[in-house]
């Protein structure tokens, strides 16, 4: 896949208006409402012209969200974990991978050691 998961994208799907809250809020994984209060709260607390002008800006240059850039909602999540913070993403995935590595280990010793009882088995099989 040549679309970039870890890239900010407008999400045209759940946009209201051009896509800009929904996108930071497909970004950060926090909900789609919580980012639009946010944005309403901002304006509202001194931030009127700057917070439109951002909006504006964010909209003009960001791209549209690609349809298809997840494959399901366990993938989205993790690559809102991968953006939110890398390096512990980064420690799950070496986790995950050591213990796969360390019970794959585990099978391989049972199988290769020498087990009678399995192999008496395996002989009355056949």
């Amino acid at each position: 896949m040549s679309d970039s998961r870890t890239k900010f994208y407008l999400d045209p799907q759940n946009r209201q208006w051009k896509g800009v809250c929904s996108g930071i809020a497909d970004y950060t994984g926090i909900e789609v409402i919580w980012v639009r209060v946010a944005m309403v709260l901002l304006t509202l607390a001194g931030g009127f012209p700057w917070t439109l002008i951002a909006y504006g800006l964010i909209a003009w240059m960001a791209e549209p969200k690609p349809a298809g850039l997840y494959q399901d909602r366990d993938d989205q999540k993790f690559w809102q974990g991968v953006r939110s913070n890398p390096k512990r993403s980064t420690a799950e995935v070496r986790a995950k991978f050591r213990e796969i590595d360390r019970r794959l280990a585990d099978i391989e010793l049972h199988y290769t050691s020498r087990n009678s009882a399995l192999a008496r088995e395996i002989d009355s099989l056949r």
